[in-house]
């Protein structure tokens, strides 16, 4: 197995543990898309992707359509989706995205917890270079041969696929989403979701004390409302 068969087993018990924190964050997924893409799921593939990922996570069907009808008014702010770096404890990269309607309260914030917890805010491309940019799908398994399907997903990108219990999950460059969305589709193939991760290129073991110290730090950022995903480079 490789790098982002790793990655995603390290943090399958680390997602997000509170479900309105989940709905709120796909919510937001919805303004974003709508707002880019309007609010017609079929000549919209960024929406439907958010609603695939919706009914992933249980999220009622009445809430989403009520987020894209909020998303559709012209009155509801839009959210920039800011990428911040920086350095915790020990060396160890953080990299988050964030989705904000105030991009002054999310500065303020983020920079507040990493010198609240001895970390540093870097400059853009400080730690971006550190992890891949990946795109990935999960598709049911219906017992078809891994290995086809490997050779057959090649043509557009994908770079691993694994199976788990959950179906069969494919990474691929983060360049490859539309062109791999666009196939699963035109073969009838049902997304169950699908999304991006950054994978740490490199990982740092730390001692349980140093992990302690980032640990503080992973917590006061991920609870915050504006952020959306955080990545780092402590091996776990």
């Amino acid at each position: 197995m490789g790098r982002a068969f790793e990655f995603r087993k390290a943090r399958k018990m680390k997602r997000w543990s509170a479900m309105a924190k989940t709905f709120t964050r796909i919510g937001k997924d919805i303004v974003i898309a709508v707002k880019e893409g309007g609010p017609n799921p079929e000549s919209n593939a960024r929406l439907r992707a958010v609603m695939q990922n919706a009914k992933a996570a249980n999220m009622p069907k009445e809430n989403v359509e009520r987020a894209i009808k909020k998303a559709s008014d012209k009155d509801t702010a839009n959210y920039k989706e800011v990428l911040f770096e920086g350095y915790a404890p020990h060396g160890i990269a953080i990299l988050i995205e964030t989705a904000t309607d105030n991009n002054n309260r999310t500065v303020a914030n983020i920079r507040s917890y990493f010198n609240k917890c001895n970390g540093t805010l870097g400059t853009q491309g400080s730690v971006e270079f550190m992890f891949d940019h990946t795109c990935n799908f999960r598709i049911p398994n219906t017992g078809q041969d891994i290995e086809e399907l490997e050779l057959e997903m090649i043509d557009f990108g994908v770079e691993e696929i694994f199976a788990d219990e959950d179906g069969i999950l494919m990474y691929a460059p983060f360049e490859s989403f539309g062109s791999i969305q666009k196939h699963l589709e035109a073969e009838g193939i049902e997304i169950l979701s699908s999304g991006f991760e950054r994978i740490p290129q490199v990982t740092k073991e730390l001692t349980a004390e140093q992990v302690a110290d980032v640990e503080k730090l992973l917590e006061k950022i991920e609870e915050d409302d504006d952020v959306m995903n955080v990545y780092h480079t402590m091996h776990e």
